[in-house]
C-alpha cells in the first residue's frame, strides 16, 4: 500500500539546505495498511474509473485517507446546503468558513506545509518517462507499482466519445480537461508503450486517433523534438534551434538570457540536444513504434514537409510571414553554414558553454530544476557528456519528488513551487478569519 513520506530524505545523492522541508513522496511498503484500508482504497480507484468521464479531477483522497487516521478526522464532512437564500445567515455563512478552515488545518503536513495534485499537464509525465528510457534507468527508478500507477492514470484520463465531440474518442488531450491533442496523444501512446504495454482496446483507440489525425508527422515543435529524442522522429524534420545563439554579446535582445526563465531553461537544452543531434538507443519498441504512429513507412516520409506539419487540433495560431522567412533562412542558411569546417568549431564551443550553464542551474536547485520539462532534459543531457556521471546519479532521485498519487493513478507534478504559495496564502485566510472574530 502506498504512503505519503514528509520532509524526509538522507538517501543517497538527496541534497537539501532545509533538512527536506517541504518534500513529500509517495513510497510503495507492501507491508503497509489493513485489508480494509486496503478495500476502500480500492474502492475509491474504482469509483474515479467508472465516473471519470463525469468528473475528470481527483480529490486526493488517499492523501486525505491518510491523515484522517494519523488524526482521527473525517475524510468528508456533509455540506450544509441552504434550500432557499433566506436561510443564508451571518451564521450560517461564519459557520461555512469555520468548517473549511478547519479541513485545511487537517491537510497540513507535520511540517508545517500543505501537500497536495498539482498536476493536469498530461505531457509532463511522458517526458519523465522518455528521461529515464534515454538514459537506461527506466527499470532502475520506476518499480513495478509505479509502472502500474502510471498506467492507470493515463488509461484513466484518456478522452471519451464527447456527445458535441466526437473526434476526441481515444485521443489524449494536453491537459486532462482539453480535448484530445496530438500532442498529448502521440506522447501518452508512445508512454504506455515504453512501459511495455502492448495492445489493447485503449491503445488500439489512441493509434487509431493518431493516424486519423495526420499521424505522428503532424505533432507540434515540443513534440517534434522529444520523438526525436527517442528515435521516433528526425531531427531533419525540426525547425533550428542553434546552440550558438548563447554565444552572442548579453547585451543584444536575442540573447536567451534575456527571455524568460522558463523559456530559456528548457530551450537551452534543447538547444544542446539539437546541436549534437542526440538519437536515444533504437530498441526492437522503438522499432514498432515507428510502424504504429505513422501511416507510411517510417524510411518514405519527407521530414521537411513534415517539418512545418501541426495537427489543427495543436495550432493555436499560424505563423506569421516573419516567422517563416526566419524559420526558413535558419534551416536552409545557417544551419547548413554552422556545420561547415571550420565554422562547425563554434557549436562544439556553444555546447560546451551550454552544459556549464545546465551545471549550474542543477547546482542550484540541487537538481530538482525549475520545472519537470527542463529537469528530464537536463538529466538527458548530463548523460550524453557522461553516462556514469555523478550529475545523473544525483538527478536520479530526484525522480520521485515529481510524482504525485491520488484515486487515478500516478501522475507528474507541474511544479514544487506551489507548496510555497499554498503555505503562504492559507495562513492568510486564517488572520482574516480570527481578525473578523475580534472586530465584528
Amino acid at each position: 500500500m502506498w504512503r505519503l513520506k514528509v520532509s524526509e530524505g538522507g538517501g543517497p545523492g538527496l541534497r537539501s539546505v532545509n533538512n527536506f522541508l517541504g518534500r513529500a513522496v509517495w513510497e510503495f511498503d507492501p507491508d503497509h495498511g489493513t485489508p480494509e484500508e486496503r478495500a476502500e482504497v480500492d474502492r475509491v480507484r474504482r469509483e474515479f474509473t467508472e465516473r471519470r468521464f463525469e468528473k475528470r479531477e481527483s480529490q486526493d483522497l488517499l492523501m486525505r485517507m491518510q491523515y484522517a487516521k494519523q488524526k482521527h478526522l473525517q475524510v468528508d464532512l456533509p455540506a450544509i446546503k441552504p434550500v432557499d437564500s433566506a436561510e443564508v445567515t451571518e451564521e450560517t455563512i461564519l459557520t461555512s468558513l469555520r468548517r473549511a478552515l478547519s479541513q485545511h488545518s487537517s491537510l497540513q503536513a507535520h511540517d508545517g506545509h500543505w501537500a497536495g495534485d498539482f498536476s493536469g499537464l498530461m505531457f509532463i509525465m511522458p517526458i519523465l518517462i522518455f528521461a529515464l528510457h534515454v538514459t537506461g534507468t527506466l527499470d532502475t527508478v520506476l518499480s513495478t507499482e509505479h509502472r502500474r500507477e502510471i498506467c492507470r492514470y493515463i488509461y484513466n484520463h484518456q478522452a471519451c466519445k464527447h456527445q458535441f465531440y466526437s473526434h476526441c474518442n481515444g485521443g489524449w488531450g494536453t491537459q486532462v480537461l482539453g480535448l484530445s491533442t496530438m500532442f498529448g496523444s502521440c506522447l501518452n501512446y508512445v508512454t504506455l508503450r515504453l512501459l511495455d504495454e502492448v495492445d489493447n482496446n485503449a491503445l488500439t483507440k489512441g493509434r487509431a486517433w493518431i493516424l486519423s489525425h495526420g499521424s505522428a508527422a503532424a505533432i507540434p515543435q515540443w513534440g517534434k523534438i522529444w520523438l526525436s529524442v527517442v528515435g521516433l522522429y528526425e531531427w531533419s524534420g525540426n525547425n533550428s534551434i542553434i546552440p550558438e545563439l548563447w554565444l552572442v554579446p548579453h547585451f543584444l535582445p536575442i540573447h536567451p538570457g534575456r527571455f524568460w526563465c522558463f523559456c530559456r531553461l528548457v530551450y537551452m537544452p534543447m538547444s544542446y540536444l539539437y546541436g549534437k543531434k542526440f538519437v536515444g538507443p533504437i530498441t526492437p519498441t522503438i522499432l514498432a513504434i515507428r510502424e504504429e504512429v505513422y501511416s507510411v513507412p517510417y524510411h518514405e516520409i519527407d521530414w521537411n514537409k513534415a517539418r512545418d506539419a501541426c495537427a489543427k487540433e495543436d495550432l493555436r495560431y499560424p505563423r506569421s510571414l516573419l516567422q517563416n522567412v526566419i524559420w526558413t533562412c535558419l534551416n536552409k542558411f545557417v544551419e547548413p553554414i554552422l556545420n561547415c569546417w571550420p565554422v562547425n568549431k563554434l557549436r562544439d564551443i556553444a555546447l560546451k558553454n551550454l552544459m556549464k550553464h545546465i551545471h549550474y542551474e542543477d547546482k542550484s536547485t540541487k537538481y530538482i530544476g525549475v520545472c519537470p520539462i527542463n529537469k528530464a532534459l537536463d538529466m538527458i543531457c548530463c548523460w550524453i557528456e557522461d553516462p556514469n556521471s555523478d550529475a545523473l546519479k544525483l538527478h536520479l532521485p530526484r525522480i520521485y519528488d515529481y510524482l504525485w498519487l491520488a484515486e487515478d493513478g500516478m501522475k507528474a507534478q507541474v511544479t514544487l513551487s506551489c507548496h510555497v504559495l499554498s503555505t503562504t496564502c492559507i495562513p492568510l485566510h486564517f488572520i482574516f478569519r480570527v481578525a473578523e472574530d475580534h472586530y465584528l
